[in-house]
């Protein structure tokens, strides 16, 4: 047996050990308030080193731990991760990231990778790893975390997932003994894909789930291209008010619209169904006595601003009150904030920093 074997063998039964238990206090308060930086390192608009340096300035980062974030989760593309001086470039990111107190989610986004699938992907998954986990080391495992894989698909496998997912826990932790890690449940990350999940033995990682429910609303239906996006941009929320909710359907000229607009207000969609979807995630939390991290939320900029600002505040409010931490998508996204660096932070919208329950503490605009 070799001794990364060994390794591997000793710190697995460590942990196969302990009772499920959640990171300290202290880790958990830096994935509080979160935001996405989703195209730093992730379909960057210029890949040239110098230019990605540059992206997110100083000043920047200072503006959103001034605004009330704690972390940022950082996505970031194999492709462009092993491009030749990425990685020192991603290094640097991070540490300047954490010198304005700022904890950095690092997660794997990869394009068009097939893990479920395809062999080699996992392979390359595994591969990346070995190459990214080292690298960050050296950075403080209080403000530093690792995140297996993006939104991993897996349909009606989730055991599928685990296996693969465990195989990748163990590959970080070899490097990574102090750090805390973030896993996930099949399907896309989903809340359903968490509750399939059975937690792994270690203690010091957080499970992440994404939510962008319901679909017709916070993404103006874009699984279903063709549609009438401007008429979903009209759609309220909450859907208390069905009269009005059927309203907004029947303005369009387009059938197949105004079908799916009208199942949307059937599903009355409020703050108690979102609090019941969160709610489950957080009882799946608790009976396994882990800690949760809604990894990705946002609503498309162009949605009518009150229900847009109402449905961000739903959420974020709902994982407040249940001590799940967030990240919304994102900072350089149509889903967030949607600057484009290197746009200077004091334009953060102050209506979705509201929303989000942020002071907004930022020098006039």
């Amino acid at each position: 047996m070799t001794a990364r074997a060994v390794l591997l063998l000793a710190l697995l039964s460590c942990f196969a050990l302990s009772a499920h238990a959640e990171p300290t206090a202290e880790r958990l308060a830096v994935l509080r308030h979160g935001v996405n930086i989703t195209n730093w390192f992730r379909f960057p608009p210029n890949r040239d080193p110098l230019a990605m340096r540059a992206y997110l300035g100083d000043s920047a980062m200072r503006d959103l731990r001034r605004a009330g974030f704690t972390f940022v989760r950082l996505p970031v593309q194999p492709e462009v991760l092993l491009a030749p001086g990425m990685l020192d470039v991603l290094k640097d990111s991070v540490a300047r990231l954490q010198r304005h107190s700022l904890g950095v989610v690092v997660s794997l986004h990869p394009a068009d990778w097939h893990l479920e699938t395809t062999s080699e992907d996992r392979a390359r998954l595994l591969a990346v790893w070995r190459t990214l986990a080292p690298a960050l080391r050296p950075f403080d495992p209080r403000l530093t975390f690792a995140e297996v894989v993006n939104e991993p698909v897996f349909p009606d496998d989730p055991q599928g997932w685990a296996r693969l997912q465990r195989q990748v826990l163990g590959e970080i932790r070899a490097s990574l003994p102090a750090n805390t890690i973030v896993l996930t449940g099949n399907d896309w990350g989903s809340i359903d894909g968490l509750l399939a999940a059975i937690p792994e033995p270690d203690p010091n990682v957080v499970y992440s789930f994404h939510l962008y429910e319901p679909a017709e609303l916070t993404a103006l239906a874009a699984y279903r291209p063709g549609l009438d996006t401007e008429a979903f941009a009209r759609l309220p929320f909450p859907t208390d008010d069905a009269a009005a909710c059927q309203t907004a359907a029947a303005r369009t000229n387009d059938p197949p619209t105004a079908s799916l607009m009208r199942f949307y207000c059937e599903q009355h969609w409020n703050v108690t169904k979102l609090d019941a979807r969160i709610d489950a995630v957080a009882d799946w939390g608790r009976r396994n006595h882990v800690a949760l991290l809604a990894g990705e939320f946002g609503a498309s900029q162009r949605l009518n601003a009150p229900a847009r600002l109402a449905w961000l505040a739903a959420v974020r409010a709902a994982c407040d009150r249940r001590a799940i931490g967030w990240a919304l998508w994102g900072y350089d996204d149509s889903m967030g904030f949607a600057l484009h660096p290197p746009a200077d932070a004091r334009h953060l919208d102050r209506g979705v920093l509201q929303a989000l329950g942020l002071p907004a503490a930022m020098p006039e605009q």
